[in-house]
């Protein structure tokens, strides 16, 4: 992989995602394609009894790249994503082995979803989670629809999605969404600690706790993943999505028509 390099700490496999062209690890089709990879080898061949899942530089992932979009208003393009982003989500759910997400830095977007789909967060206190879509004009797809609702309740979920509210590190730690919340250069010490401890209980018994624990969030997958990527899928051709890419490239305010 081009993105992504592993570490075995004992029975912890260490997993840093290092974007080689995009320094805040911004998402485009070869990290999406590596991201639905990497859980797919995950799934498949655990190799460890824990995974911690951080990135190296100023921020986890910063969600979309923008110079990517463009070849998304293709038909063809947003079939072949749905279908990748829909496996991507359902088999980081299938990884037996507990996942400790290290967020080094701010996550957006897909970055945002993959990081609360996790077991535990251990969060930087400078990070935020932040969901843009609606703000660039598309549907909350990449299970953003699903897992908000279901760590902070619909009606806070809605605030933060529907404006693009992020959220902060010390409200994170006080709703539970993070286990431990820490100095910048902390980390990945923190996040293989807590890992090292999830490695140390009967393997068993947290494999099957966690898959009994993730039934529920693949019912919620039913109910709303389908339908907000299809939702979104026609969003990448409105112009409003346009509208607001050009605005955020032009540092000015958009002006939307909904159409």
């Amino acid at each position: 992989m081009e993105a992504f390099r592993f570490e075995h700490v004992g029975d912890v496999l260490v997993v840093t995602l290092e974007h080689p062209s995009s320094a805040m690890n911004a998402v485009d089709a070869m990290l999406h394609d590596e991201f639905a990879e990497l859980f797919s080898q995950l799934r498949r061949h655990p190799t460890s009894r824990a995974i911690v899942l951080t990135a190296h530089g100023r921020a986890f992932s910063a969600g979309g790249d923008f110079g990517w979009f463009p070849q998304l208003r293709d038909t063809a393009a947003l079939d072949g994503l749905h279908r990748t982003a829909k496996q991507m989500i359902w088999d980081l759910l299938d990884i037996e082995v507990p996942i400790v997400c290290g967020l080094n830095g701010s996550a957006a977007g897909l970055g945002a979803s993959i990081a609360l789909l996790c077991d535990l967060v251990v969060m930087s206190e400078r990070a935020v989670v932040v969901d843009p879509h609606v703000s660039v004009g598309l549907v909350a797809g990449d299970g953003g629809a699903v897992i908000w609702p279901m760590l902070l309740g619909p009606q806070a979920a809605k605030r933060h999605l529907l404006l693009g509210e992020p959220l902060t590190a010390a409200e994170a730690l006080r709703l539970g969404v993070a286990s431990e919340v820490c100095a910048p250069d902390l980390v990945g010490e923190r996040a293989l600690a807590w890992a090292q401890r999830l490695a140390a209980q009967p393997p068993l018994a947290v494999k099957g706790t966690k898959a009994a624990v993730n039934a529920q969030l693949k019912q919620a997958l039913l109910t709303s993943f389908d339908l907000s990527t299809a939702l979104e899928i026609p969003c990448f051709l409105s112009r409003d999505h346009v509208e607001a890419i050009d605005a955020l490239r032009e540092q000015r305010t958009p002006t939307f028509e909904g159409r």
